[in-house]
Parts: C-alpha cells; sequence; structure tokens
C-alpha cells in the first residue's frame, strides 16, 4: 500500500472467481483509457478494443493463461476506488510456445523442468498518476506473485517486449534487473503477448517485419 496526500494506493492480483462482472468492466475502463491516453505504447488499438464483447472482457481477466495485476486509486472511501494502473503476465508457457525466431538474438530457452517461463505486458498508469513509482510497484507486485506461485522449477525467465522509443518504461524496468537480450518484429511481439488474433491478414508492410522492438529479460530464482 502507498499513499499520497490525495489518495491512497494498493496493489493486487485480480479475482477469477469474484466479482467478475463488476472488474470486467473496471479492468475494460482502464484499458481504453490507456489506449486513448498512450497510444503508442500498445501493439493494440482503441479501435480494436472498443469493439470487444462484454465477455471478452471478462475473458481477458479469467484466461488459465494470464494474470492481472491492479494498482487502485481509493479517495475518500473505499467505495471511491478507482483502477489507475496494469500489468499482466502470461505463463506459465512452454518452451515451443516461448522461442523466439534465433534472428531475435534471444538465447533458447532452457528445458521445461529447468525454468518456468512468463510473458509480462501491458504495463501502465493513467497520466495523473505518474511520477509516484506505481509501475515499479505494480512490476513487484506481479514478481512477488511468480515468486510464490508454486516451488519449482527454481528458476523463472520473465520476458517482456517494449518499443525503444519508451525510454522511461526502458529505465524502469532495468531498475528492476531486466536486462536487453534481444529485438523483436511487432508480429512477434503481439504473438508473444498472446494477441495473435489480432494481426491483419497481410503483413507485409515493414512495421510488421522490423526488429525495433525491445526484448529484456529477467531471471528470479525461488528459495
Amino acid at each position: 500500500m502507498a499513499s499520497t496526500t490525495n489518495c491512497t494506493y494498493t496493489f493486487f492480483r485480480v479475482s477469477k472467481k469474484d466479482g467478475i462482472t463488476t472488474s470486467a468492466q473496471k479492468f475494460r475502463d482502464l484499458r481504453l483509457k490507456a489506449l486513448k491516453a498512450s497510444p503508442g505504447s500498445f501493439a493494440s488499438t482503441y479501435e480494436i478494443e472498443s469493439a470487444f464483447t462484454e465477455a471478452e472482457w471478462a475473458q481477458r481477466i479469467t484466461a488459465p493463461d494470464y494474470e492481472v495485476f491492479i494498482c487502485a486509486a481509493t479517495h475518500n472511501s473505499p467505495d471511491s476506488s478507482e483502477w489507475i494502473g496494469q500489468v499482466t503476465l502470461r505463463g506459465p508457457l512452454s518452451k515451443a510456445v516461448y522461442t523466439l525466431p534465433a534472428e531475435s538474438g534471444l538465447t533458447p530457452p532452457k528445458p521445461d523442468d529447468e525454468e518456468e517461463r512468463w510473458q509480462m505486458l501491458s504495463l501502465f498508469t493513467l497520466p495523473g498518476h505518474r511520477g509516484l513509482g506505481l509501475g515499479a510497484k505494480l512490476c513487484q507486485c506481479a514478481l512477488e506473485y511468480l515468486r510464490s506461485y508454486r516451488e519449482s522449477p527454481g528458476e523463472v525467465l520473465v520476458r517482456l517486449i517494449v518499443k525503444p522509443e519508451n525510454q522511461v518504461t526502458v529505465k524502469l524496468y532495468q531498475r528492476l534487473g531486466f536486462g536487453l537480450a534481444g529485438k523483436a518484429t511487432l508480429e512477434e511481439a503481439l504473438t508473444a503477448n498472446g494477441d495473435g488474433h489480432l494481426l491483419p491478414v497481410d503483413r507485409s508492410e515493414a512495421k510488421w517485419t522490423e526488429r525495433g522492438g525491445l526484448i529484456m529479460v529477467s531471471r528470479l530464482v525461488r528459495s
């Protein structure tokens, strides 16, 4: 929990069993605000996701291979709680799903019995709540979840793909222990994040094939 003069911030994993309808609505509102506020930060677009149905939003927070973590701001009472930040983990992922082409420069994953693999994606906080370290706290909440997710395997590989122009975000990840490991195309980034279904049929444009995205990885050790 963190606080400022105006509100108190809490960090938590979204339940896949309780309050699904309300959580899906809050997640939708936050996600669409994010896509409007910082369209260049995401591979997806407001136009695509504003067309999602209520069932699709509910699926996004309850899918078995996704874990959503939220930062909520409470102003005067619990009833005033507003979701203002989020980050998502996708996994655990098999070695086959996690592998990227050799051209990416990424070292191939270890065998499944030696490491567990996750993809981190969609880190965002609303503009009015930036500069408070909330993004870092969200990531730390997610990483702590991975450490306690299960006992073995003892090593956890966390990967993300970020646009190089988002230097504030790149430096945030570096402070959290992520290092540069290679470069990915936009097509690979969407696929790695589990959004391959959003890819257009025609991907001949350079924006889909250029290796511009920075692949960053961090290895966690479970005690």
